[in-house]
């Protein structure tokens, strides 16, 4: 059998997959799991959305192959949505890429920028798919420290000169995944002057801007001057309408680095199939109606799980967006070695902070996509004593 690619060999077990074979461990002894660790909202897709999809898979023209860079209806769709929700116009033929998710062009997006001895900023702890990217196309990854000391944002001025010199992306994300800290405008504008001054490219992810509470509002990236010119953002309909398995997501911002994503795309994939993407078309230009139903939901878990886990004497934030809490673990205990205790001794499956880069480390990731909120809290309590 022919060896496998140094790559693969390098690569660390992808975070839940590992989950995923603790928990069917555990389940076969017979535990009553709840299961708080991947994002997935439990909650279906809205019933009009899957009705325009039945109908969209019934058209024969929707049978063939689809555009490369996505059907002109779904990328207008999403040019309006953006209009509306962020006040950003964008061309919807030339600043609009459809995606298999946002998870896709993240992970290809190196792939147009990086050579071997370049450079790429990643969050840590941050979405595990930034540094695995990077290290496919054969880049160094330089980890940028979130820190609570910082409201878990880039401390920018902490990078190495040199190593900005050598840099050809960054990615940055929020709100963010995994501790739900959020950014200002004052935030990105200093992004933006870093990537001018330096000449990188800038991949935003804002997967998570629709997923809000208390009538907070996350921002986009591209509504700060000049972050156009300097990079694009990602976003999926995953989390914004729970439609995580229909794997459907856009990138948006600069053209030539949509261009450049676009031209990976066209040589690697072959678009979304068109009834999912009439689907979401339906979806955008309904959101604020759609999402606001949805929102309810977590806005209620959210408030739950905010006051057990501060009645239970644990110390975090309070998000004011995504499905996350970024909780510290009780003293004497790993990231790692408290979240194994959680699922073997209590049945609760929760994500360990290092998992998602060394910065981790100390903290615990909860995900409020299960409804057994405060039973899941009093097994956590009982766990630290």
């Amino acid at each position: 059998m022919t060896e496998l690619a140094d790559r693969i060999k390098q690569l660390p077990p992808y975070l839940f997959a590992e989950i995923d074979r603790l928990k069917e461990e555990v389940a076969k002894k017979g535990v009553d799991i709840i299961d708080l660790g991947v994002g997935d909202p439990d909650i279906p897709t809205p019933n009009e959305i899957v009705e325009v999809a039945k109908k969209a898979i019934e058209n024969p023209k929707n049978h063939q192959y689809p555009s490369y860079v996505g059907m002109l209806k779904f990328r207008e769709s999403v040019a309006n949505w953006y209009k509306r929700r962020f006040g950003v116009e964008l061309d919807p033929s030339t600043e609009v890429v459809s995606l298999i998710g946002s998870k896709e062009g993240i992970a290809h997006l190196p792939l147009a920028y990086i050579n071997p001895s370049d450079y790429a900023l990643v969050p840590d702890p941050g979405y595990p798919v930034y540094p695995v990217a990077v290290m496919f196309a054969g880049g160094e990854v330089y980890k940028m420290p979130l820190k609570e000391e910082n409201g878990f944002l880039i401390d920018l001025d902490s990078i190495d000169k040199d190593v900005l010199k050598k840099a050809k992306l960054m990615f940055l994300g929020y709100p963010n995944n995994p501790t739900s800290a959020v950014a200002d405008k004052d935030f990105y504008k200093r992004v933006v002057e870093l990537a001018k001054e330096y000449g990188f490219v800038v991949a935003s992810d804002n997967a998570y801007s629709e997923i809000c509470y208390d009538g907070y509002k996350p921002i986009s990236f591209l509504e700060v001057e000049g972050a156009k010119d300097v990079g694009i953002e990602f976003h999926s309909l995953s989390k914004t309408f729970n439609m995580t398995g229909w794997r459907i997501g856009f990138a948006v911002g600069n053209r030539d680095v949509i261009a450049a994503l676009g031209k990976v795309k066209t040589n690697i994939d072959s678009g979304i199939f068109q009834a999912i993407q009439e689907a979401g078309a339906y979806a955008l230009d309904n959101a604020e109606r759609l999402n606001a139903q949805i929102i309810k939901t977590f806005q209620k878990r959210r408030d739950q799980m905010d006051e057990a886990l501060r009645k239970a004497g644990f110390e975090f934030n309070t998000p004011k967006a995504t499905f996350y809490f970024w909780v510290k673990v009780p003293k004497g205990f790993s990231s790692a070695e408290f979240t194994k205790k959680l699922l073997q001794e209590k049945g609760i499956v929760v994500t360990p902070g290092n998992g998602f880069g060394d910065a981790g480390e100390g903290y615990f990731r909860i995900s409020i996509t299960n409804p057994r909120i405060e039973e899941a809290v009093e097994r956590i309590r009982s766990a630290a004593l």
